[in-house]
């Protein structure tokens, strides 16, 4: 098997595909036949990486040298490299599988990203880690899950209760102001300081939590296709606003457990 082909992970009913070939995407996940994410290459649930979000203007200062990346999403840089680019396989079994991918221009620094698959009867774990070659740097690092909206006769409902809301300017990046939770439609980031937990409920269908450790997630329904849940270890713009140094000794590493439960 070549390292980019598409890997195919079974427990139980549930049966996902990888894309290493695609960025590292989740091109698929099927439980008890019903397709839970968005189909086509720009979809599934890509991991995003080294960083998450936007990038103001593209543009991030690592101590005294400021760095220019691509904007691929103008004014600002958007989601990182990774979903662009052909990862490895690692090692692939039948419930869990591990991929990685090195940094490499325009990305100003060496460093390798892995994603560690795991698979179970009733749920999904996405773990992602960045470390460095050389100099430190910083980054970060989320999921960018493009979830069905339908399943059934009645829309996707999304619960959550987020301690803020980071207000969103006119140029789709937070302000640096906190502020309560407005009601959908959303395009923004919320503060969850005891761990992301998002429940989606398809009716009659299935319930769907999204869970991480990290205290950041990306709320995107404006779609009429899907909605996107993205947890994600900062703000976007935190590259700027709130870096997390990835170092020789201390690599950057956050995870995700999506579970369901039939209704």
């Amino acid at each position: 098997m070549s390292s980019e082909e598409d890997v195919t992970l079974t427990a139980g009913d549930a049966e996902i595909t990888l894309q290493p070939g695609n960025g590292c995407r989740v091109g698929s996940l099927k439980v008890g036949g019903l397709e839970l994410l968005r189909q086509g290459d720009r979809y599934g649930c890509f991991p995003m990486a080294p960083w998450a979000g936007r990038i103001r203007e593209g543009k991030f200062r690592n101590g005294g040298t400021t760095h220019q990346m691509p904007l691929n999403s103008p004014p600002h840089a958007i989601h990182g490299f990774a979903r662009d680019a052909a990862w490895r396989t690692a090692r692939a079994g039948k419930t869990e599988a591990a991929f990685t991918y090195d940094l490499a221009d325009p990305w100003p620094y060496e460093g390798r990203v892995t994603q560690l698959i795991a698979l179970t009867e009733d749920s999904l774990t996405l773990t992602l880690g960045i470390e460095t070659y050389g100099d430190s740097f910083p980054a970060q690092a989320g999921w960018h899950p493009w979830f069905n909206r339908g399943l059934g006769q009645e829309d996707v409902r999304v619960d959550f209760s987020p301690a803020w809301q980071e207000e969103r300017g006119d140029d789709h990046l937070p302000t640096g102001n906190r502020i309560a939770p407005t009601p959908s439609p959303w395009d923004d980031c919320f503060g969850m300081p005891d761990g992301v937990d998002v429940a989606l409920t398809w009716p009659e269908q299935l319930e769907l939590k999204v869970k991480s450790r990290e205290q950041w997630v990306v709320v995107y329904d404006e779609q009429e296709a899907a909605v996107c849940v993205e947890p994600q270890t900062g703000p976007p713009n935190g590259l700027n606003t709130l870096p997390r140094l990835v170092t020789p000794i201390d690599p950057l590493e956050t995870s995700t457990t999506w579970t369901w439960t039939r209704l």
